[in-house]
C-alpha cells in the first residue's frame, strides 16, 4: 500500500488542523493505521492508531483529548482531527499502515508499521 499525507500547515496554538492520507490499493481496510510524528531534534513518535473497521482507537498521552483519528474504508483515506494545539504539537506528521492481525499487539511501536508516507509539516506559532 502507498500512503500519501497531506493538510499541514501553520496554524496558531490552540488552533484546529485535519490531517488526511489518502492510501492507494484496495485492501486497505485489512492495516492497522496510525500517525507519528517527529520534531525538530527528536525521534518519530506515535500519535494514534485505528483498528481495520475503525471501532478501536488508541492514543498517546500527550494527545488524548485533543486529537482524534478515524478512517473512511471506502474513500481510502485515514484522518486526524487536530484540536487545541500546543507549540510543542509542532512537526512532521506521518502516516503509516500496519499488518497486524491482532490489535492487542503493540501499535504504538514504529516496528509494527511496514509502509509510511511521506510526512506533512505541521507548525504552531505561539
Amino acid at each position: 500500500v502507498q500512503l500519501q499525507a497531506s493538510g499541514g500547515g501553520l496554524v496558531q496554538a490552540g488552533g484546529s488542523l485535519r490531517l488526511s492520507c489518502a492510501a492507494s490499493g484496495r485492501t486497505f481496510s485489512s492495516y492497522i493505521m496510525g500517525w507519528f510524528r517527529r520534531a525538530p531534534g527528536k525521534e518519530r513518535d506515535f500519535v494514534a492508531a485505528i483498528s481495520w473497521a475503525g471501532g478501536s482507537t488508541y492514543y498517546a498521552d500527550s494527545v488524548k483529548g485533543r486529537f482524534a483519528i478515524s478512517r473512511d474504508n471506502a474513500k481510502n483515506t485515514l484522518y486526524l482531527q487536530m484540536n487545541s494545539l500546543k507549540p510543542e504539537g509542532a512537526a512532521v506528521y506521518y502516516c503509516a499502515a500496519s499488518p497486524s492481525r491482532r490489535w492487542a499487539s503493540d501499535k504504538s511501536s514504529r516496528g509494527a508499521y511496514d509502509y509510511w508516507g511521506q510526512g506533512t509539516l505541521v507548525t504552531v506559532s505561539s
